[in-house]
C-alpha cells in the first residue's frame, strides 16, 4: 500500500465531501501557525444525518487507500465531527454549529488553499 502525500489526502477528502454534497468546503493551511496540524479541511452538512454521512465517506475513501484517522470525535451528536489524520484534520459541521464556532475566522491567518479544481461543477 502506497503512502498518500498530503496533497493526495486532501484531494481524496475534498472529493469525498463533494460527492456527498457538502457545503462550503474549505482547506486552510495552518502549518506556520500551530503544531496541531498542517491543514484543516472544513465543510458542513445541512442535517446531523448528512454530517455523519460526510464524515463516514471521508473516512471510508481514505481507509480504502490505507489511511485511517488517528482519532475521531463527535460522531454521537454529529454537530461537529473531527477526523484527525495527524497532519490533516477534517472538521465536518452541522451548518449552525459551523457558523457558531467559525473556525475560518479563528484561523484567518492561515493560507486558503484553492480547491476549485477538485469540486464538481453543478
Amino acid at each position: 500500500m502506497t503512502k498518500l502525500t498530503q496533497n493526495e489526502t486532501i484531494e481524496v477528502a475534498v472529493k469525498a465531501l463533494d460527492s456527498k454534497r457538502a457545503e462550503n468546503i474549505r482547506v486552510i493551511g495552518i502549518r506556520d501557525l500551530t503544531v496541531i496540524a498542517d491543514y484543516f479541511i472544513i465543510a458542513n452538512g445541512t442535517s446531523t444525518t448528512q454530517t455523519k454521512a460526510l464524515a463516514d465517506e471521508v473516512e471510508y475513501q481514505l481507509k480504502e487507500l490505507g489511511k485511517a484517522p488517528e482519532r475521531t470525535e463527535g460522531y454521537q451528536g454529529a454537530n461537529w465531527i473531527v477526523l484527525d489524520y495527524g497532519d490533516i484534520v477534517v472538521h465536518v459541521f452541522y451548518k449552525e454549529t459551523r457558523q457558531f464556532y467559525n473556525l475560518e475566522r479563528l484561523w484567518s491567518d492561515g493560507e486558503s488553499v484553492d480547491i476549485s479544481h477538485l469540486l464538481k461543477k453543478d
